[in-house]
């Protein structure tokens, strides 16, 4: 996290002072503003070598959800919302900011809650966190919310978002992140009581005994909005960056389809010279006379090798060019199958196959199988969540 980041959004412009410092020239500024930005605490992939650390006593499990990362900070009347990466989204949410009338600043994931009946209430199930937690829509209706910078009525009604709460940093102005997660988790759970239950709900822990136990429910989470696991030690200050050890992260295997190469674009910086952007789509249509829809692109996945035996088949196959993007040759009998590993699946209208995935990446290169064995729309549209 850069030190600057910690500090602007409580200096004035043209932010002399702050150049001055990080230039060596002056002492460190003091920033004077309130509900500013915290730098976030990240968290480290669970590798094989370290499932011997975990266990329950050193070690909470708690649900990893499929949102964006907020900062949700209020202080002396000025309400904020904050990206991962320190962005004031607050003119994005103000179905949010409207009902933060506490002090404090809250850590948590911004969801989209599912509405039901006419007067388009939220939600709400029992999950055993509290009898009243909201029930979360999937990831394709929290993108109908983003990058907006105006948000209408209908959009609010259809789409009202809410902070499913992680941690507590800062509670009626004291300073908490020093503490132990145990007891920083023990003050969330307070202070989230008195918050409006449709906006505001605590993320659930759950409970271990071992963690080959916690591998299937990683496997099969209860919820469509589950993306897996966070392993938090119980003994862990809240720290800015991705320090190795005091939280893990364990998300679920990622799904894998076989498809075809369609289209490639040249990359940027050191990407330039070579097409390392990927379309790549799967079969649809009747079986004797296919065709091939996109589902999806993909920038990375693949070593330096790879990329440079992808754009020697990119320029030798190439049936038309579009500007930067060029036509690759894909039929049944000739193309290039790429195993491709993704999150999640959506319904989309945008898309002519009628599926968005969720981070899609290279997996593997099959330059042994022949085009007309690559995956079907039909096998996509059996992966959509009900």
């Amino acid at each position: 996290m850069p030190r600057s980041r910690r500090l602007w959004h409580g200096l004035e412009p043209p932010y002399e002072a702050l150049f001055a410092w990080l230039e060596g020239r002056a002492d460190k500024p003091v920033s004077a503003a309130l509900a500013p930005f915290r730098p976030v605490m990240l968290s480290q992939p669970l590798e094989e070598q370290d499932h011997g650390l975990i266990s329950p006593e050193v070690y909470a499990a708690e649900w990893k959800w499929d949102g964006i990362r907020v900062q949700a900070s209020a202080e002396g009347g000025v309400r904020r919302l904050y990206s991962r990466t320190g962005d004031d989204i607050s003119g994005a949410f103000p179905d949010l900011i409207d009902f933060m009338t506490f002090e404090g600043t809250l850590d948590g994931e911004l969801l989209v809650a599912e509405t039901g009946g006419k007067g388009g209430a939220l939600r709400v199930e029992d999950r055993g966190a509290r009898p009243d937690d909201i029930v979360a829509a999937t990831f394709s209706d929290l993108q109908q919310r983003l990058n907006r910078k105006t948000v209408s009525g209908a959009m609010l009604k259809k789409h009202p978002v809410f902070l499913r709460c992680y941690d507590l940093l800062i509670d009626d102005g004291e300073d908490i992140r020093a503490l132990p997660f145990a007891e920083r988790r023990e003050r969330l759970a307070f202070f989230v009581e008195s918050l409006e239950p449709t906006r505001f709900d605590l993320s659930p822990l759950v409970a271990f005994a071992e963690l080959d136990a916690l591998a299937g429910l990683r496997a099969a989470p209860p919820h469509p909005v589950i993306e897996g696991l966070m392993l938090k030690r119980r003994d862990s200050a809240y720290v800015p960056g991705r320090p190795k050890g005091p939280w893990f992260k364990w998300k679920k295997d990622p799904h894998l389809v076989d498809a075809v190469l369609m289209y490639a674009q040249r990359g940027h910086g050191k990407r330039s010279s070579y097409y390392s952007d990927y379309t790549f789509g799967v079969w649809s249509g009747p079986a004797d006379d296919p065709e091939l829809v996109p589902v999806g692109k993909a920038y990375f996945g693949f070593t330096d090798d790879e990329l440079k035996q992808l754009d020697k088949y990119i320029r030798d196959n190439t049936v038309q060019r579009f500007g930067p993007v060029r036509s690759v040759r894909a039929e049944p009998d000739h193309g290039l199958v790429i195993e491709v590993a993704f999150e999640g699946l959506a319904r989309s209208s945008r898309h002519k196959s009628g599926v968005a995935m969720r981070f899609p990446r290279v997996s593997r290169l099959r330059w042994d199988k022949p085009a007309f064995e690559a995956d079907r729309i039909e096998t996509l549209e059996a992966m959509l969540p009900d």
